[in-house]
């Protein structure tokens, strides 16, 4: 019997050990700050965004993201998000507010009547963003949403412009004329790029962005990474990535004085039914509003040792039947042994994926 215990040991040993040599680790630029911006949702879970937000989740969610970021970009006026400027002011809180522009009328008159109302009323409102990715997605011809813009800014006294990828700037100057500052969506994610091209690719369209437009203010509105979903080319959706594509951004975005809007601030798990399977791991933080990575120190998985305890447990308790099998010989413990911390191990990472994402249907 001795043999065999000898053999659970060494297998038990050897597991850990590959446990051990697998931890991953980066090393990404260290951001003690707060964040220029970041955009907001209030909505939980699967709660699709026409559901009514709610004034003491709103006011739980700006408490939590106060002492991270400086501002926040709303992208609708109506729904209960009108709600969110006065209760933002509270935490000293800036707001871009968004007017959500597509080819139905009367909900764009709404959003834009909501948006001035906005304006006009709150202090902390520091712009007006309306229409987000409206031409991109082909609902307002350009001179339509030139029109809307026009007469917003001629309503309000805070910046007016409309959110859109960056390119479309580029073959549009007509847009960017009639707008106070240029909001660019910059996402690396989209176009396929590494997790080590997005940031250098983000900087270098922002500078083709400034000498296409001189003397009209660059604003990166959107740039991001999101934790997990599909491989898109060379682009790769993970904790880890994430961590390091944002901390290097913003640390040389603030470096450079770049103004810019992370998205986002919390996940958002609704977002499956229009982005996929990529849409819900967007946020800084998970839907249950808890930290996705840390802005300091080596990139990690924080939970990594606690699955590597579970694996090897799991690997123990299902190893010990074979001590009751009559006289097992060497090569049987090893292989009965060899399977069972491969199915504790497997039963570890099925629990760390179903940690790290969200329910959804299918």
């Amino acid at each position: 019997m001795r043999p065999v215990v000898a053999v659970l040991v060494v297998v038990s040993a050897l597991h850990a050990g590959i446990w051990g040599l697998s931890r991953e680790q980066e090393q990404a630029a260290d951001f003690k700050g707060i964040l220029g911006s970041v955009s907001y949702a209030p909505f939980e879970g699967r709660a699709h965004p026409d559901s009514i937000a709610n004034a003491e989740k709103i006011r739980a969610d700006m408490k939590t993201l106060a002492p991270l970021t400086r501002a926040i970009r709303l992208y609708s006026s109506t729904g209960g998000m009108e709600l969110v400027p006065a209760i933002a002011n509270e935490f000293g809180l800036r707001v871009t507010v968004g007017a959500w522009i597509d080819n139905n009328t009367d909900r764009n008159f709404r959003e834009i009547d909501a948006a001035i109302n906005l304006a006009k009323h709150n202090t902390n409102v520091i712009g007006i963003v309306v229409g987000n990715e409206t031409f991109y997605r082909g609902e307002q011809k350009a001179e339509d949403l030139i029109d809307l813009i026009k007469q917003v800014k001629r309503s309000v006294d805070v910046p007016v412009t409309t959110g859109e990828i960056w390119n479309i700037w580029l073959d549009h100057p007509e847009l960017a004329s009639s707008v106070d500052f240029i909001a660019a969506h910059i996402l690396p994610y989209w176009e396929g790029f590494s997790d080590k091209q997005a940031v250098d690719q983000a900087l270098m369209v922002y500078q083709k962005l400034r000498d296409a437009f001189p003397g009209k203010h660059v604003v990166i509105a959107e740039f991001g990474w999101p934790s997990a979903g599909y491989n898109l080319w060379s682009a790769e959706p993970r904790p880890f990535q994430q961590a390091s594509v944002l901390r290097n951004f913003v640390s040389r975005a603030e470096a450079i004085g770049m103004d810019y809007n992370i998205v986002e601030a919390i996940d958002q798990p609704w977002k499956f039914f229009f982005d996929g399977g990529v849409g819900p791991y967007w946020g800084i933080l998970n839907a249950a509003r808890e930290p996705k990575f840390a802005w300091t120190g080596p990139v990690v998985d924080e939970a990594y040792w606690k699955l590597m305890t579970t694996a090897l447990l799991l690997g123990v308790l299902m190893s010990l039947p074979i001590l009751w099998l009559t006289e097992p010989t060497v090569p049987q413990a090893l292989l009965l042994s060899a399977a069972a911390n491969g199915v504790g191990a497997w039963i570890a990472a099925v629990f760390a994926y179903w940690n790290g994402h969200y329910s959804m249907f299918g």
